[in-house]
């Protein structure tokens, strides 16, 4: 049989315009995922988070069925994790592409999860579990994506919510995981407000028990004590592209702290380019420093080790008398930047971007430095400050300073530095002990036991010292304590979750095979009699 002309006509232009819509909702599903991104340094809109995930929920409530919203999950993912991680773009060219399109698979399920709780009329019991499911099922995304070899945790939606002390306050007690379930549901109760009027009395409801929560907490919490107080120097000599010329600027600026009072000094990542063992001339340099500003210098070596094969990264303590032996070696490399996963599958990755030439070796455990007066440091390097886990261990293991050392160079005029400073007031209010961050190229800075900013920070624009007046702490918060127990409580939503949806439907009745027509002796369709 043919098909008219006008027909076919009227088939292909309605075929076009579902495949155009098709694509213009793929890259609504793109943006609205990317929006969250702004609520981060350096934009900083930390507000846009309560409502940022809002379009993105409203465009998967309306997908036609579960595989729709599950690929919106998996776009707009792509479209968070591009947008958070932008600016590794100079760095690993067209593969940033790749990675954010893997990683984003990982909101596939959300979105499906998503659709089956606010989809057509939501009552009130879904509306009800939408606000606690949804939350726990983007904590199991960020838990996941949080591995190291996946990238780490970057961008963790509560890490945006850095300079609001509420959250800082709900990080004491549950870490940035506790903070991105509070920031995730008030998105579904504002979606949950706009789509379902006959819920919005449980919605309003659970805004309302939220802000509550986090007021009880705020003022109830247990705060650690303060007990004394220690000036920490930082030195930031800024970009250079020789090793040489970088370390002679940071002996002039550490020069300039002498007859400031200061009980360390801190150098950023990569401050040193040879091993120091290899080098006693450099040591002895270093040494002289200390001695002339009568503080301890902690260095960190990226260097071939004298006593071992391969390249590592490691925080070094120097005294008067030259290193003290205190070292810690960087336990979690980037990915990429650092080491090259797989690399006999992923190598090309070097070809298309600046990944690692060769992987360095990572160290095998973490390391208190105890200083000559006794206080106590927990040493970090570079995006080992993105992990709560590693600062909770470290304060377990009694140190009573964070140090992070970083060097964010190859990312200068971006939003990096930024995002990446601002990690360490998330790791001060976790465990109720102050933090220092500090950077070869900028931004350094200082947080106090609660997370709150100590002095001014050094930006990307700047080759100086700055001291900051460290206010000391003891005493456990309650994430010290308790650890990761908002990850567990999620999982536990989401297993009962599943459970529920799994046993109705085995309880659900199987749709029953249709029955073919009777038919008459002819092989016509039988006809029924009026």
């Amino acid at each position: 049989m043919r098909i008219p002309v006008g027909l076919r006509h009227l088939l292909t232009g309605l075929r076009h315009r579902v495949a155009v819509s098709r694509w213009w909702r793929g890259g609504a599903a793109l943006l609205a995922g990317a929006l969250p991104a702004l609520a981060f340094p350096a934009p900083s809109l930390w507000w846009l988070a309560y409502v940022a995930l809002v379009p993105w929920l409203l465009l998967i409530r309306s997908a036609r069925d579960g595989r729709r919203a599950a690929l919106d999950g998996w776009l707009g993912g792509t479209g968070f994790m591009l947008a958070v991680h932008h600016w590794l773009m100079p760095s690993l060219n067209v593969f940033i592409v790749v990675l954010a399109a893997l990683l984003g698979l990982l909101w596939a399920p959300w979105g499906a999860m998503a659709r089956s709780l606010l989809r057509g009329r939501v009552s009130t019991g879904r509306a009800l579990a939408a606000l606690v499911v949804l939350p726990s099922g983007w904590l199991m995304v960020e838990l996941v994506r949080s591995w190291q070899g996946l990238g780490g945790p970057w961008g963790l939606l509560g890490s945006s919510q850095w300079q609001v002390v509420p959250a800082l306050r709900l990080a004491s007690v549950g870490g940035v995981w506790l903070v991105s379930l509070f920031v995730v549901a008030a998105n579904v109760a504002v979606t949950v407000l706009v789509v379902a009027p006959q819920a919005r009395t449980p919605a309003a409801a659970a805004v309302l028990a939220g802000a509550v929560a986090t007021g009880a907490v705020w003022l109830w919490a247990p705060h650690t004590e303060r007990a004394g107080r220690v000036r920490v120097a930082v030195v930031q000599p800024g970009v250079y592209e020789s090793g040489d010329a970088r370390f002679a600027r940071s002996e002039a600026l550490t020069r300039s702290l002498v007859g400031r009072d200061v009980g360390l000094v801190v150098w950023g990542e990569s401050s040193v380019g040879t091993d120091l063992t290899a080098r006693p001339d450099l040591a002895a340099r270093i040494a002289a420093l200390s001695r002339a500003v009568g503080a301890d210098i902690l260095v960190n070596v990226d260097a071939r080790r004298a006593d071992r094969p391969g390249i590592f990264k490691s925080t070094v303590l120097v005294g008067p008398d030259g290193p003290t032996g205190d070292r810690y070696d960087k336990m979690r490399l980037v990915p990429f930047g650092e080491y090259i996963p797989a690399r006999s599958l992923l190598g090309w990755a070097t070809s298309v971007g600046k990944a690692a030439g060769e992987d360095r070796h990572r160290g095998t455990t973490p390391v208190v430095i105890t200083l000559p007066d006794g206080l106590r440091v927990g040493p970090v390097i570079c995006f080992e400050s993105a992990f709560p886990d590693m600062s909770r261990h470290l304060v377990r293991e009694g140190a009573q300073l964070l140090v992070a050392q970083s060097s964010t160079s190859s990312f200068q005029h971006s939003w990096a530095p930024a995002q990446h400073a601002s990690l360490a007031a998330l790791r001060a209010a976790e465990t109720g002990r102050p933090a220092v961050h500090a950077t070869l190229t900028g931004i350094s800075a200082a947080y106090g036991p609660d997370g709150e900013r100590i002095g001014h920070w050094l930006g990307t624009d700047r080759s100086a010292t700055a001291v900051y007046d460290m206010p000391l702490a003891h005493g456990s918060t309650l994430y010290d304590r308790f650890g990761d127990w908002a990850v567990y409580t999620a999982l536990v939503v989401l297993a009962a979750y599943c459970a529920i949806e799994g046993r109705r439907s085995l309880r659900r009745p199987a749709p029953e095979p249709p029955v073919p027509p009777a038919r008459t002796a002819h092989e016509s369709p039988a006809r029924h009699v009026r």
